[in-house]
């Protein structure tokens, strides 16, 4: 198990708004943090990672893989 690190975030009134609603759909506040996070950092991580946030799910083989659309990500 990895060791995480607390922080604090300020938020915009309608990004803490949005936040409320996806706690409401029962999405957990951390694991959005994260997942945002590795998006808009990823080419600061190691060796340039692909993010995987699982955030796009499709059930139609003929599309790719959800890394297709960071691929053009510069170093």
């Amino acid at each position: 198990m990895s060791t995480k690190f607390t922080t604090t975030v300020r938020l915009d009134k309608e990004d803490a708004e949005a936040l409320a609603r996806a706690r409401k759909d029962g999405a957990s506040t951390s694991e959005l943090i994260r997942k945002g996070l590795r998006i808009v950092a990823s080419k600061y991580y190691p060796k340039r990672r692909s993010p995987s946030t699982h955030l796009f799910v499709s059930t139609n083989p003929k599309l790719g893989d959800e890394s297709e659309l960071f691929k053009d990500i510069e170093d």
